[in-house]
């Protein structure tokens, strides 16, 4: 059942005759995937690092992370924590900065975001995963899954509530935010490491432009090329591809794109999006007319300006953060 009773697109003009056509064409695959094999370690604490904005340090795994090939900063996908304030238990929110896999646009989809997060009373938690040349499939899908547990099995210590932790991903940050709210597990409950016990679901998902899908004709020919050390087949681009595994499972979805963007088609949004509804999972679209790929919360943009209230909306009618409250009548 549709929370609130009711999915929200939100189209411009060339987007409606667009979307009409591709609606009418898409079918989702929904049989549930099994989730990367994850190893078990400790929970870790690190010192901050000066040279980041700001933020509490925490590696993902105190013993080195698996496939690790050294143990430099580079080899060890962390969080930074920017706390957010209001009352507890709090919602949260992995930040996911794009960067195609081979950087991470940390200022602009990192920190920026978790400011935003944090003016909403949030707490964000921005992942700095594994890049390529340096890794490659799996390693920086393991980064993304593992985050999620980890913040929930610290739940308590960063006084946030377990049962409302998004995801929020952009371009390549947004497949990694997708492939999480679609290739998880509920957690091993005998597992020696206790976040490994935690499930890897994130309650919610937004995606930025996210690349969502691989399919041809849904993404840019050889996207994420370098992800891989060999050409991958046919069956692991489907396994890779998150709208061919949307399941009634599959956390809501808050979904925005622009119809321009030439690094992320917008096809691949409209795809995702019908999987939703065809699964029955709550979902909001938004495609605008203008802007093109990595226009993070649009200040550059008067008409993209507008979509953070858009989203802001969103995450208060689902109750992830409160409705400011009610002046005291006289």
């Amino acid at each position: 059942m549709f929370r609130n009773g009711k999915v929200v697109v939100s189209l411009g003009r060339a987007g409606v005759m667009l979307a009409s056509s591709i609606l009418l064409a898409c079918a989702a695959v929904c049989a549930r995937p099994q989730s990367a094999p994850q190893m078990s370690a400790a929970p870790a604490s690190a010192t901050s690092d000066p040279a980041l904005p700001h933020g509490e340090i925490q590696y993902l795994w105190a013993g080195g992370a698996p496939g690790a090939v050294g143990t430099e900063e580079q080899d060890k996908p962390h969080l930074e924590i920017f706390a957010g304030h209001g009352p507890a238990p709090r919602t949260a929110v992995i930040v996911c900065p794009g960067g195609g896999y081979t950087q991470l646009n940390y200022d602009k989809e990192g920190a920026a975001i978790a400011a935003w997060l944090n003016q909403r009373g949030i707490t964000a938690f921005v992942l700095s995963y594994r890049l390529t040349p340096r890794y490659h499939y799996p390693e920086p899908l393991l980064d993304g899954y593992r985050s999620v547990r980890w913040v929930r099995s610290h739940a308590a210590l960063y006084h946030i509530a377990p049962d409302r932790i998004g995801m929020w991903g952009f371009s390549a940050g947004g497949h990694l935010a997708a492939m999480a709210g679609t290739h998880f597990d509920d957690g091993n409950p005998q597992a020696a490491d206790p976040v490994d016990r935690a499930s890897d679901r994130p309650d919610f998902v937004i995606s930025s432009y996210g690349a969502i899908s691989l399919k041809t004709g849904l993404a840019e020919t050889g996207a994420f090329s370098s992800l891989f050390v060999e050409p991958p087949s046919p069956e692991l681009i489907d396994d890779l591809s998150p709208d061919l595994h949307v399941t009634p499972r599959t956390p809501p979805f808050f979904l925005y794109a622009t119809m321009p963007d030439q690094a992320v088609p917008v096809l691949s949004d409209v795809v995702f999006f019908t999987a939703l509804v065809k699964a029955g999972v709550p979902a909001e679209l938004h495609i605008f007319e203008t802007g093109g790929h990595g226009s993070a919360l649009g200040e550059s943009n008067p008409e993209l300006a507008a979509w953070p209230t858009l989203l802001e909306n969103w995450l208060r009618i689902n109750g992830w953060i409160p409705y400011p409250a009610a002046p005291a009548a006289h």
